[in-house]
């Protein structure tokens, strides 16, 4: 089996970069951001880092294809970089500190594109998470100055942290009443949003947590971070992996039960 630590490193690399470009940006009076035709934001920092990193790939991974929230699709094969820029560009252009670069690397196997390399680079938080398959998750400034992660023991529900997005999204796709049983069920809940609750399932500091949508590139870097920690990381359908347009992430232990509440539509 391929052991992917020098995609791994390769892919620090990245984030080093991408860490410089955001955060030069980040908090700045002339920063540019656009409206999408989904009525999300962009910003000019996101379409740098993008680039930036698209720019890397191709001198270091020519043969790899390329998908990114802002350009799309580049390339064939049975390699594919799935690169969000800015995870939580809301946040960034309003100067709250939790946004990430996120990058992954996705092979085709069984079942179609499989993340085996994932990394979460949060600068502005001071933090970075990082998994390649069958080499486990870690935390840390580094590659030489980590500690491994792993997801918590919590086995009931009662005494569980559930962590969440925003209540728009499940009251849209008609699963509010299933999320509101849920959280009257566990011990805490916090919105905290975005990429942060799945590196914080994987640290085993949050039990559970969900988003009733989302698109790939948010997804393939957190879902193997989550799984290398030992956790579990399915669609709300019970699919494994980042591709279900929708993500429920846990210890493993309380997954099932879960979905139990997220899977429905009620």
């Amino acid at each position: 089996m391929p052991d992917y630590l020098d995609d791994l490193r390769l892919a620090h690399v990245l984030a080093d970069a991408a860490d410089a470009t955001t955060m030069d940006r980040f908090k700045a009076l002339d920063l540019k951001v656009e409206t999408k035709p989904d009525m999300t934001p962009v910003s000019e920092a996101d379409k740098a880092a993008e680039e930036l990193i698209r720019g890397q790939l191709q001198r270091a991974r020519p043969r790899d294809a390329i998908l990114g929230e802002e350009y799309g699709l580049e390339g064939s094969g049975p390699r594919r970089w799935v690169i969000d820029p800015i995870d939580g560009t809301k946040n960034y252009v309003r100067g709250v500190p939790v946004w990430a670069t996120l990058i992954a690397l996705m092979e085709a196997g069984e079942g179609g594109y499989q993340p085996v390399v994932g990394l979460v680079s949060a600068p502005a938080l001071g933090r970075r998470w990082w998994a390649a398959k069958g080499h486990g998750a870690f935390t840390g400034r580094s590659l030489t100055s980590a500690s491994r992660m792993h997801v918590s023991g919590v086995n009931g529900l009662a005494d569980a942290s559930f962590a969440y997005s925003s209540l728009s999204g499940w009251e849209e796709q008609g699963r509010l009443d299933g999320f509101l049983d849920l959280t009257r069920q566990v011990w805490r809940t916090r919105a905290y949003g975005d990429f942060w609750p799945y590196m914080m399932v994987a640290e085993g500091s949050v039990d559970i947590c969900a988003e009733p949508e989302l698109s790939l590139w948010d997804m393939a870097a957190t879902a193997i971070v989550v799984t290398e920690a030992g956790g579990s990381f399915t669609g709300l359908d019970g699919r494994p992996g980042p591709h279900s347009g929708n993500a429920a992430a846990s210890n493993g232990l309380l997954h099932d039960e879960m979905l139990g509440y997220l899977g429905g539509r009620r």
